[in-house]
């Protein structure tokens, strides 16, 4: 899920009828609202997403149930829609917003937002907690529901999987600086201190100063089951449960 202010509600509500629910959002319902989309011609198609963002009161209630841990991580939803007859504008330059492909590049853009959101600015929903729930959204929680072994932690036995930052760092983002293909980042402008100098993976460097020194063939497939995010509760909703819904049997 990617909740707004109404679907937070929804999802408090589920949790505490004992459900197991989990829910992400994404870069763009944190740091755009729908002024955003408000360009000339069909400019604003760069923002188009579903849902498509809504308020700074959503923003706000976002961030709030990202500290309370009703939102658990935050995914880039990457959609590289290029803004030419190949992407966005696959129907021609007369297309409805219905005909417009919905989505936003973000893979690039996704952790130096939230290390500025919640680092070097301190987002005051955290009290001081900005550098452990930038870990935890990014890494922890992520590797711990979908059961990645030796992922999400700086461990003896896991694997050495480091991006090392230069908190001081700041940098303007810009379409040109992208390095995929896309053409555009609906984050252009923005500036954000704190970026990322050198990643590893395995032990191995990938990234050094900004330049990828990955090998073709060099990741690896991690064979994993569902985990303890995919076991059931053990509990059925009254609907569910022929000891409250009047001895109705489930169809299978």
């Amino acid at each position: 899920m990617r909740p707004t202010l109404e679907e937070k509600v929804v999802i408090r509500d589920a949790r505490g009828r004992g459900l197991k629910v989990f829910a992400e959002t994404c870069p763009q319902y944190l740091f755009l609202t729908r002024h955003d989309l408000d360009k000339p011609g069909l400019e604003g198609a760069k923002w188009m997403c579903s849902p498509p963002p809504r308020e700074q009161a959503d923003q706000d209630a976002l961030w709030q149930a990202l500290a309370l841990g009703d939102i658990q991580t935050v995914s880039s939803d990457h959609a590289p829609y290029r803004f030419d007859e190949t992407g966005k504008l696959s129907a021609g330059p007369g297309a409805t917003f219905k005909q417009i492909a919905n989505g936003l590049p973000g893979l690039e853009t996704r952790l130096p937002l939230l290390f500025d959101a919640l680092v070097s600015r301190g987002r005051p929903e955290f009290a001081g907690r900005g550098l452990d729930a930038f870990v935890n959204l990014t890494a922890t929680a992520p590797a711990a529901i979908y059961n990645l072994p030796g992922k999400g932690a700086l461990l003896p036995g896991y694997d050495a999987d480091i991006a090392i930052w230069d908190p001081a760092r700041t940098i303007t983002i810009a379409d040109e600086a992208m390095h995929d293909r896309t053409g555009f980042t609906p984050f252009a402008g923005r500036n954000v201190t704190g970026w990322p100098e050198h990643v590893l993976v395995r032990g191995e460097d990938v990234v050094t100063a900004g330049s990828l020194r990955a090998r073709p063939g060099s990741g690896r497939w991690l064979r994993r089951d569902g985990g303890p995010a995919a076991e059931p509760t053990g509990r059925l909703t009254a609907d569910m449960d022929p000891q409250r819904n009047f001895g109705a049997a489930l169809l299978t």
